[in-house]
């Protein structure tokens, strides 16, 4: 049907109906982006309370496997949230840390330092993309 036959009701309604379908992308957009920010953020929260755990160990605190069962739960729902996102490269370190910590007898230093695997590495990862998002 040629533009020139539709009633003016009619293309009042199809105008319209393309506002709206371009206000719900618009809201999608910053609603990703917010889970984004939200998602970031915690990895960087993760890395700051794995280092407290790791400088209670060198401080000759205890182990705790309640900890370490919560560092391992943590990481691992970091890795979904991300890979749910499609950040995908940093989910991937989160997933490894969220193994490590579940059992960390099954990695070796070497291991993990060849995967980009310290928490400095990964925290300056999420900042990047933190400010990949702001710009």
């Amino acid at each position: 049907m040629p533009l020139a036959e539709l009633s003016a009701k009619e293309l009042l309604s199809i105008i319209t109906h393309v506002k709206q379908w371009v206000g719900n992308l618009r809201r999608a957009k910053q609603q990703r982006k917010q889970e984004s920010k939200k998602a970031l953020r915690a990895v960087i929260s993760a890395v700051r309370e794995t280092t407290v755990y790791l400088r209670g160990l060198k401080e000759e605190q205890p182990k705790s496997i309640d900890k370490e069962e919560r560092l391992s739960l943590k990481w691992t729902q970091l890795a979904f949230a991300l890979e749910d996102l499609g950040l995908n490269k940093l989910a991937t370190r989160c997933s490894i840390k969220g193994r490590y910590w579940a059992n960390p007898a099954d990695y070796d230093q070497d291991f993990l330092e060849r995967a980009g695997m310290r928490l400095a590495d990964i925290e300056r990862m999420a900042q990047k993309s933190l400010k990949e998002l702001d710009s």
